[in-house]
């Protein structure tokens, strides 16, 4: 399902239609109200104003989904999930210091785990 489709104007150049976008935008925050989700966005209200998750949409996109042509959405799901364990558990990332996504967040949990030492009193 594509949210925005290509249309061709009248001077004959291609553009793609901000209203339905918006729309999709409008309907999708309609659907999380009413499950009672906050929207992980910024001020603006719109998914581009989430930097992360672009740069990981970005990331998946030139690492994977524009790499082939897909004959299925089977085999793109079951590529995706592939793709989301390497990433989180074999990727190494140089922000972490050159250890996967998974392996960091186990290290942060179990140093909240580790006791601090207090102090003694002298």
């Amino acid at each position: 399902m594509f949210l925005c489709h290509f249309t061709l104007s009248i001077s004959g150049v291609l553009r793609r239609p901000v209203e339905s976008a918006q729309y999709v935008s409008i309907r999708y925050s309609e659907r999380l109200a009413e499950a009672g989700i906050e929207p992980s966005v910024g001020s603006r209200g719109d998914s581009y104003d989430n930097a992360l998750a672009e740069t990981i949409n970005g990331l998946y996109k030139a690492e994977l989904i524009h790499r082939c042509t897909w004959k299925t959405r089977e085999s793109v799901e079951l590529a995706t999930l592939e793709w989301v364990a390497w990433f989180n558990h074999h990727r190494l990332m140089e922000p972490l210091g050159y250890i996967p996504p998974a392996e960091a967040e186990a290290n942060y949990y179990r140093q909240l785990e580790t006791p601090v030492a207090e102090p003694a009193l002298t």
